[in-house]
């Protein structure tokens, strides 16, 4: 199978003066190409961590460590040179993130922070081209009057339209692939969903593959080919977007698609939470980090690491559909698991 990304045993520390804490455990998943991978879990599960390893921006006193592959259309990236990750930022591959006021550089114009990436990447352009370059990517994105939108600060705009610029400044380069890290937790409900359709229309115009960084599973449901869910860590089920909606396994997964509200529920439905905190990742536990919040734990749950297996059989007797995958980490896929805690 053709993969533009191969993520395999990314384990990333940060050591800090309480411990190792450790953010991202052995976790492996790919991208392919022209495909939206959606990343999802609770704040501090290692999502943005693993996002920032792709674009080499971990920094001390974090440390990916020795193991980790990062494979980008072959080439194992983990271990780029400084000069090497300046060549693939931006250009092969490009980030937009959750706030854009704060990402984008308040003294500087618009256009000037859309050619500065091309300045980096297309040397052999002349200014007039980068700039109708510019232009033509503002437009891509569907800001109204792009030309008088160059000459513009990041503060005369409203939250949706600097979005919009954080996506032209990304695709700029035409990268292979976007990678988008909570890109509109900032944003009302009515431009959160502008905000999808556009990236969903601008993927099939250009070709791209997205990794989509939420916590949220309700956005992800018209745009993901498949998801990734993460918990401390680690991935604890993977799958089509259908499979993890339909049929999750993971009691974890379950947790969190009950938590979203649903068009399709009959009558009243209350909306679960999830009680208990994530654990201490300075101390992470040997069995299943989710056993102390989780209502089916098993002795053998708090004791060993489940590994992923595949959830081929539902709970009607089906299986997978023709084509989609769908791998859990849990005990409960086992029928040798003992009895409850």
């Amino acid at each position: 199978m053709n993969h533009l990304l191969e993520i395999k045993h990314l384990t990333v520390s940060y050591f800090t003066l309480s411990g190792e804490v450790q953010a991202v455990r052995d976790v492996s998943f790919d991208v392919r190409p022209c495909r939206t991978v959606a990343l999802v879990g609770e704040s501090g599960c290692g999502k943005s961590v693993t996002a920032k390893s792709i674009m080499g921006l971990v920094k001390k006193p974090g440390k990916i460590r020795k193991g980790s592959e990062i494979i980008f259309e072959g080439t194992d990236i983990a271990g780029f040179s400084e000069k090497e990750w300046n060549r693939f930022r931006g250009k092969q591959c490009s980030m937009i993130f959750q706030d854009a006021l704060v990402s984008l550089n308040p003294t500087m114009k618009i256009g000037k922070q859309i050619i500065e990436n091309l300045d980096n990447h297309e040397t052999g352009l002349s200014a007039g081209e980068k700039r109708q370059m510019a232009i033509d990517v503002l437009k891509m994105t569907e800001i109204p009057d792009a030309e008088a939108c160059l000459n513009k600060y990041p503060h005369e705009l409203s939250g949706g339209m600097r979005q919009r610029v954080m996506i032209a400044m990304a695709l700029i380069t035409n990268p292979k692939l976007l990678i988008a890290d909570e890109p509109t937790t900032s944003l009302d409900v009515t431009i959160q969903n502008q905000i999808l359709r556009l990236m969903k229309n601008l993927q099939k115009k250009l070709g791209m593959a997205i990794l989509l960084i939420t916590h949220d599973l309700g956005i992800v449901a018209d745009l993901a080919d498949e998801i990734v869910v993460m918990y401390a860590g680690k991935i604890v089920e993977k799958g089509a977007c259908r499979e993890i909606f339909y049929h999750p396994v993971h009691p974890y997964t379950q947790a969190l698609l009950s938590s979203v509200p649903r068009l399709d529920e009959r009558g009243k439905q209350k909306l679960r939470t999830i009680e208990g905190n994530i654990p201490d990742m300075t101390n992470p536990p040997d069995g299943c980090a989710f056993c102390d919040r989780c209502p089916y734990a098993m002795n053998i749950c708090a004791q060993y690491m489940p590994v992923m297996k595949p959830a081929e059989k539902h709970e009607n007797g089906g299986n997978c559909k023709a084509g989609e995958f769908h791998e859990a980490a849990c005990w409960l896929m086992d029928k040798r698991a003992g009895e409850k805690v």
